[in-house]
């Protein structure tokens, strides 16, 4: 037998190419004759076409005793139409391979359709007929108004969800509709029928108050004659615009305490008011605050969960309740996160005492600069899909900024400083000026809490 020595063959180390520059597109801006704003995105490529539908229709205008009539009025709209029952609407859609979904939030309504490129006049289509002509049939009301009242209950029940409940009710004032559930409360939902969607939809869905974004691969696509056989198609009254008024709040230093008897966990959630994206702070705000507490190496982490052990994680964020241009906008500042019953005081202790190390010392440039790292270099991966550049470009509309705003905000990321970050994200938060509501065991976790001195301690029932 003949010895054969094994050789191995190495293939050459696979090398970067050539970073391609990268840029978030610029949409081109027009109309229809019925009052129709439209945005389109070309974007070679993606295949699958991304639709999103803003309708002026904010929740202030919902009536008193009615909230939660817009949330119902938006599961609606894919419940049957004029020429589709609820079911031939839906087999419809699986034909074309399309998803319709829709919800309403302070500013309004906002439709989403993903179809592929191929079935887009079809896909437009039916969501025209959506927004032109739903049905609103009586027994297609009651199964939602059942199925959100159902749903009201688990809702309570989840620490989260009633936690960020009773941070909204201290904030705001009672008369105010961001005190109240976005989608209603049970009393209000159950008053709700066929007739009161319909008034409400009369009254705000129609194509001079809404804004089509349509992005994705427009190759071969005659989208002026789409548009125009389908939401062209599409009438309804001129729209008067709504006066919003300026948005109130209460961020006294205090504590809430949702009682939990037995609860093994705290459900944690500090927050106030402050501004919203057109505040030119916003991107040191937006720095800083991923510094604070926007990933597994922010400062909060670092301490409550590496070195103290008190929790999965905890996150700090900014998020948009309503924009304006005219200054009527608001976002809410938070901290969310949970702890063990038995650590939330020194958990609490522990939060506080980040902050004020941050107030007195400051982030560091490697905080700064790991931060711009992150946010600046994986925006092109975060904008991959069509369907993300079609909702920031919604987003963009509904909080009345300008079409090149975040292509713009990356540049501002890049070029904010280690002293403008701090400044902002201790301005957002300022440790006398906290709201914080713990869901948990009252029992056990009051007096542990009031000893902190934090703010004056409230007990209510969960």
């Amino acid at each position: 037998m003949t010895d054969v020595t094994p050789t191995m063959r190495l293939h050459p180390q696979p090398t970067a190419g050539t970073a391609r520059p990268w840029a978030f597109p610029a949409p081109e801006r027009g109309g229809l004759p019925n009052g129709l704003t439209v945005l389109r995105s070309h974007r070679p490529g993606q295949r699958v076409i991304a639709v999103e539908v803003n309708v002026t229709a904010p929740l202030a205008a919902e009536p008193a005793d009615q909230e939660g009539v817009a949330t119902i009025m938006a599961r609606a709209l894919s419940e049957g139409t004029d020429r589709h029952s609820a079911e031939e609407f839906a087999a419809e859609l699986e034909r074309y391979g399309a998803t319709l979904d829709a919800h309403a939030d302070h500013p309004g309504l906002r439709v989403s359709l993903e179809v592929p490129a191929s079935r887009l006049d079809k896909a437009l289509g039916l969501l025209a007929d959506a927004l032109r002509a739903p049905a609103f049939a009586e027994s297609e009301i009651e199964r939602l108004v059942r199925n959100r009242l159902d749903e009201i209950p688990h809702e309570l029940a989840n620490p989260g969800r009633r936690a960020a409940m009773a941070l909204y009710d201290a904030l705001f004032p009672a008369e105010s509709r961001m005190a109240r559930p976005r989608q209603g409360t049970a009393e209000s939902v159950a008053r709700i029928d066929a007739k009161a969607v319909r008034a409400f939809y009369e009254a705000h869905v129609r194509p001079a108050a809404a804004t089509a974004v349509i992005v994705g691969d427009l190759t071969g696509i005659d989208l002026d004659a789409a548009l125009a056989d389908t939401l062209g198609a599409w009438t309804g009254p001129a729209a008067g615009r709504p006066v919003w008024s300026q948005v109130t709040a209460d961020d006294t230093g205090r504590v809430v305490i949702v009682d939990r008897p037995g609860a093994v966990q705290t459900q944690l959630i500090i927050g106030r008011v402050g501004p919203d994206r057109h505040d030119p702070v916003h991107p040191a705000r937006r720095l800083g605050i991923y510094c604070l507490g926007g990933t597994l190496t922010s400062r909060l982490d670092r301490v409550l969960r590496e070195e103290k052990g008190y929790t999965y994680g905890v996150r700090a964020f900014s998020q948009v309740l309503r924009s304006r241009a005219d200054g009527a906008g608001a976002a809410l500042l938070g901290i969310r996160g949970s702890v063990a019953t038995e650590v939330t005081g020194p958990a609490l202790e522990d939060l506080w005492r980040v902050l004020r190390e941050l107030a007195e010392g400051g982030l560091t440039d490697e905080e700064r600069d790991s931060a711009v790292q992150y946010l600046v270099g994986v925006a092109p991966l975060s904008f991959e899909t069509a369907a993300a550049v079609a909702g920031t470009l919604a987003d963009q509309v509904e909080e009345e900024l300008p079409d090149d705003y975040q292509a713009t905000l990356y540049a501002r990321l890049a070029e904010t400083g280690t002293v403008e970050a701090t400044a902002a994200v201790v301005q957002a938060f300022p440790v006398d000026r906290l709201v914080t509501v713990l869901v948990g065991d009252a029992e056990q976790i009051a007096e542990p809490v009031r000893a902190l001195g934090i703010g004056e301690v409230t007990v209510v029932g969960g």
